[in-house]
């Protein structure tokens, strides 16, 4: 068959850890490295870890009985015969940590064809769609039947679904699809058979009826099984999963996990790819619970996450903030962006968060923290998108673009420019290799000018300060000069001053005292957002401080009250419940 007319299909794996294999191993192999790295594929825009529900009590499963499902939905069967999914495979795709880890599993794998469905227009949903996160969060039911039959009986088979097994499951409250699948013509089986699979998902809170229904095939089979789930665990569009075993770095690069990160928690570093394809590396941390609280941090231009590294270590040597998760990614205009050439504004920044946060399988973020154009689109977002930020803290910015902002970037461009200074930049992350090509970059002199700018003189001669603002000069000169000439766009015409007056949200300001004239401008912020109710926000102004207090001034930051009482986090009701079971 040929992928110009794509055989939509299913893959379904069961599969029964050994008494070897740990469970926590068993999940952090499987949610980090093995399923994301398939869902990441375009050709699987989903992926769904079920548990069964017919062993009985606490009864483990075995090898003939499976405790574990797995199902991905296939759109093009053919792609699975190709590069990339082929590389997943074999080494070096396919790693020594899942290599052994998968020697220690009994593993069913079988593919199967799409054959036909009916679906409950009434409460079916796609569970890993972000509209869709409260249905997620309250689960999904499964039955599968699996028959082994005769080739030529299938269309037997397929009249005896349709008109006998439909008609029974149509009459069980809150039932949302059947639908049936033949072994895929990628491997035949060598008998000579044809094994149907029948898929029957209902809402959680309704017991289906009794498996019977599959008990009277119209033709003699050699083998049925039926088996009844419940949904585990969803897969996004990248890994999440920090209750960490151990710690791994996929051979591509793209994604490594961490644990035991000090003071709180584990990390999981990878990449999240926009609609319009852009790739955005992130760093998740902290709390190993799936449904804990999320704080987004968000940078200004030309720096990297770790403008933040101190400003972490403050905030979670306090026990409280242990139950957080903390989120810190390279927006638009650090590095190299394969695959977008968009125009880049406030507004596509804003939905970029949103893009991370429906990867990442987040309902609501706590709360959402930027600095500079950072700032810019923290506040953008939280106008924009109420319902998915509790609170919000905007830093060292402001609701709309200073007169001039394009002539003063161009400017600085020019200058970058003039140097010609290059690196040979070899990943999304900014990792440098001798074998990659050689890209312009910032360069020194716009670094330092940069730097002078945002830093306040005191800061210099204090020597607890003056090595970190070494670390953003070598941040600054790195940036790719292409993304920052394009990323910088941003700045040169966005205004979000209507939107101030009626929001409803809880929002804050913070400010370095020795940013020019940011901070008389951020104390009218303050004074206009929920104006329309009588509201204003609080303002914290942070002593000998300038452009990025949170580098300066980090213990200041931490302390600033971003999670009180404007940004009491309260749990969304549509918070994604998945869980692992230890």
């Amino acid at each position: 068959m040929s992928s110009s007319a794509p055989t939509r299909g299913l893959l379904f794996v069961t599969m029964q850890p050994k008494e070897t294999l740990s469970d926590e191993l068993f999940h952090d192999w499987y949610n980090n490295e093995h399923g994301p790295n398939r869902t990441r594929l375009p050709f699987i825009p989903n992926g769904f870890r079920y548990r069964a529900t017919d062993l009985g009590g606490t009864i483990n499963g075995t090898q003939v009985k499976p405790e574990y499902l797995a199902i991905y939905d296939i759109s093009d069967m053919q792609q699975l015969m190709e590069e990339p999914y082929q590389y997943l495979r074999a080494p070096p795709g396919k790693t020594q940590r899942e290599i052994d880890v998968m020697a220690q599993i009994w593993i069913d794998r079988m593919l199967f064809d799409f054959l036909g469905e009916k679906i409950n227009e009434k409460t079916f949903v796609k569970l890993e769609s972000p509209e869709h996160f409260e249905d997620n969060v309250k689960g999904n039911g499964l039955t599968t039947c699996r028959f082994q039959l005769d080739a030529g009986q299938v269309s037997q088979v397929e009249s005896w679904i349709k008109e006998s097994v439909i008609p029974v499951a149509e009459t069980v409250p809150g039932w949302r699809r059947i639908s049936w699948f033949k072994n895929s013509y990628l491997e035949p089986r060598k008998d000579g058979k044809v094994e149907i699979v029948v898929v029957f998902e209902f809402a959680p809170s309704t017991e289906p009826k009794s498996l019977a229904i599959y008990d009277s095939p119209p033709v003699e089979v050699s083998d049925s099984k039926s088996r009844t789930y419940e949904l585990f665990y969803t897969f996004g569009g990248a890994a999440r999963h920090l209750a960490i075993v151990a710690p791994w770095t996929h051979p591509d690069g793209v994604t490594k996990t961490i644990p035991h990160v000090s003071p709180a928690g584990s990390a999981v570093e990878s990449t999240v790819t926009t609609r319009d394809g852009a790739v955005l590396p992130f760093r998740l941390e902290g709390n190993a619970a799936d449904n804990s609280p999320v704080v987004v941090l968000v940078n200004s231009v030309l720096v990297t996450w770790n403008i933040w590294d101190n400003f972490i270590k403050h905030f979670f040597s306090k026990p409280e903030n242990h139950k957080y998760r903390i989120i810190r990614f390279l927006s638009r205009g650090r590095t190299f962006q394969s695959g977008t050439t968009s125009p880049v504004t406030v507004d596509l920044l804003a939905s970029d968060i949103i893009q991370l946060l429906d990867s990442l399988r987040i309902p609501q973020a706590a709360a959402l923290v930027g600095v500079s154009l950072g700032g810019a689109t923290t506040l953008a977002t939280a106008l924009t998108y109420p319902s998915r930020i509790q609170s919000f803290v905007s830093c060292d910015t402001s609701a709309k673009s200073p007169a001039g902002n394009k002539d003063a970037w161009g400017q600085r461009i020019a200058v970058a420019e003039k140097e010609g200074k290059t690196l040979r930049l070899a990943s999304a992350f900014g990792d440098e290799s001798s074998s990659a090509d050689a890209q312009p970059v910032v360069g020194e002199e716009l670094a330092e000018m940069t730097v002078r700018r945002w830093f306040v003189p005191e800061s210099y001669n204090d020597p607890s300060i003056a090595p970190e603002i070494e670390k953003v000069k070598q941040m600054v000169s790195t940036n790719s000069l292409a993304e920052f000439s394009r990323g910088v766009e941003a700045l040169f015409d966005y205004d979000y001053t209507d939107l101030l007056p009626n929001y409803k949200g809880k929002g804050a300001f913070l400010v370095g005292a020795g940013d020019g004239v940011l901070p008389k401008g951020m104390e009218k912020l303050s004074k206009e957002l929920g104006s329309a109710e009588g509201r204003s926000a609080e303002l914290e102004v942070v002593d000998a401080a300038g452009h990025l207090p949170m580098v300066e001034k980090p213990a200041d930051v931490a302390a600033f009250d971003i999670l009180g009482d404007f940004g009491k986090y309260e749990q969304p009701s549509s918070v994604i419940m998945d869980s692992t079971r230890t």
